[in-house]
């Protein structure tokens, strides 16, 4: 969304300079700062429509620094640039509230597609959220919770984007590698363990209804269905 207001944080100089550049020249205001304290400070003193933070920073890391703007704006788009390629790292960043990241060294093309992409669905320009019903639940995704009666949870971020594929597809299998790339954007027999865990909780949350599974449908992927 042009005009919108991207915090960019990031210690190494010359990137700095190429990344706001390309960003103003699309059209978006970009305040920037070189550490995570400095980050935490202008998020404070001026907000942003999306954070793009590099993780490994001096004085406070973007880890550190995500966990308390999550504090301040539970909403604002986390989005993660790091050097880390392991699945821990990745989840790590996820947990504590990141939207997407994306792996040094990136295309600039991909960085703003990405920036594009959680505007649209996350940013403040947002008219409405995106809910499904699931028997006597209402999942929020935009808010990623999910509500029973008068109780409200809120999901991990791993947890909403498989609840999100297959609330979208009930009463169908939705692929494993499908939901594995989903969440992890990529498809390893690592994440596998992963992602039956995830349902498990998933499982666990959902429970209240008796009319609502998950089924596993074993070498394909899982369904969620909902009795009558």
């Amino acid at each position: 969304m042009m005009g919108s207001k991207i915090l960019f944080v990031e210690d190494e100089e010359d990137l700095t300079l190429i990344v706001t550049d390309t960003l103003r020249g699309q059209g978006y205001d970009v305040i920037t700062a070189a550490d995570g304290i400095e980050g935490l400070d202008k998020f404070k003193a001026e907000g942003a429509d999306i954070v793009v933070a590099d993780v490994m920073m001096p004085k406070m890391d973007g880890f550190t620094m995500a966990k308390e703007i999550r504090k301040l704006s539970p909403a604002v788009p986390l989005l993660f640039l790091t050097a880390k390629s392991t699945i821990d790292d990745v989840e790590q960043g996820f947990e504590i509230g990141a939207n997407d990241y994306l792996k040094k060294p990136f295309e600039l093309r991909e960085l703003i597609v990405r920036i594009k992409a959680l505007l649209r669905r996350y940013g403040t320009n947002r008219h409405e959220d995106v809910e499904y019903p699931i028997g006597a639940y209402t999942f929020n995704v935009t808010t990623q919770t999910l509500s029973y009666e008068d109780e409200s949870t809120e999901l991990s971020h791993f947890e909403a984007k498989i609840l999100e594929r297959l609330a979208a597809n009930i009463g169908k299998t939705v692929d494993a590698s499908e939901l594995m790339i989903a969440v992890w954007q990529r498809d390893e027999p690592s994440n596998r363990n992963s992602l039956h865990g995830y349902i498990h909780k998933l499982r666990r949350e959902l429970r209240r209804d008796r009319s609502i599974s998950i089924i596993n449908q074993r070498g394909f992927g899982y369904m969620l269905t909902i009795s009558n």
